[in-house]
């Protein structure tokens, strides 16, 4: 590993946690001596890093540092690109094109060595058989989680019956054959998962879901891991 991508990995080490890392856990964390690290820290304090600590202690950085964009690692750009190419081949109206722009962007950003990792990555996404064909609009949905608000849908399940349920969307997950709505269910009193293409309209209500985002996802983590350890 080269020195420059050592100190900026050292960097993200101590970005990651909230407790003072010791010179030991970075160095086995880079596979490198601690006297290595010692000295790699120092360097980065004279850099003004606003790094605190001392040996035998651990190390600190300040919690409002805050690094110059896109300084990226060949394996970052290329965890990025990949998701980007799996969102651009999705077929979501908004986050298709959007996936394809940001990629434009980080070419024109990066240095000139690591574009090569963006314009002819080692790793891809094969192409999509099949469209998502979806009468709802996916933005919709999305702002309807940002803006905790609840929606009336009328949905169809797989055995062709319709029916009408308010519901409080919490996420709207990409699977590779469709959309998933995770949603707690006023009508079942329960979590339930709503393939998008079966949704056949849907209204936002000017009524704001009662309980935080977070928690509800927090609540709905924990419903799926009851689920799957049972089978479901």
């Amino acid at each position: 590993m080269r020195r420059a991508d050592r100190l900026f990995q050292i960097i993200q080490l101590l970005r990651r946690s909230t407790r003072p890392v010791t010179g030991a856990a970075l160095a086995a964390a880079l596979e490198v001596s601690t006297r290595t690290v010692y000295r790699d820290i120092a360097a980065l304090i004279a850099q003004r890093v606003p790094i605190t600590g001392e040996p035998g202690f651990g190390y600190l950085l300040d919690a409002d540092y805050d690094m110059p964009p896109l300084m990226l690692t060949q394996v970052e750009l290329e965890a990025i690109v990949l998701g980007a190419q799996w969102v651009a081949g999705r077929g979501d109206p908004l986050l298709s094109p959007a996936a394809n722009d940001l990629l434009a962007k980080i070419v024109t950003v990066v240095p000139a060595h690591l574009r090569p990792f963006v314009m002819a990555p080692s790793t891809g996404v094969p192409p999509r058989l099949a469209s998502i064909e979806d009468v709802v609009d996916a933005a919709m949905l999305r702002d309807a989680i940002r803006a905790r608000s609840k929606l009336r849908l009328v949905y169809r399940d797989q055995h062709g019956a319709q029916t009408e349920r308010t519901i409080w969307p919490i996420l709207l997950g990409y699977a590779e054959a469709s959309r998933i709505l995770i949603a707690w269910c006023e009508t079942r009193q329960g979590f339930r998962h709503f393939r998008t293409d079966r949704i056949l309209a849907a209204e936002a209500l000017d009524q704001r879901i009662p309980h935080a985002k977070a928690d509800l996802h927090r609540r709905w983590e924990d419903w799926r891991a009851k689920e799957l350890s049972r089978g479901g």
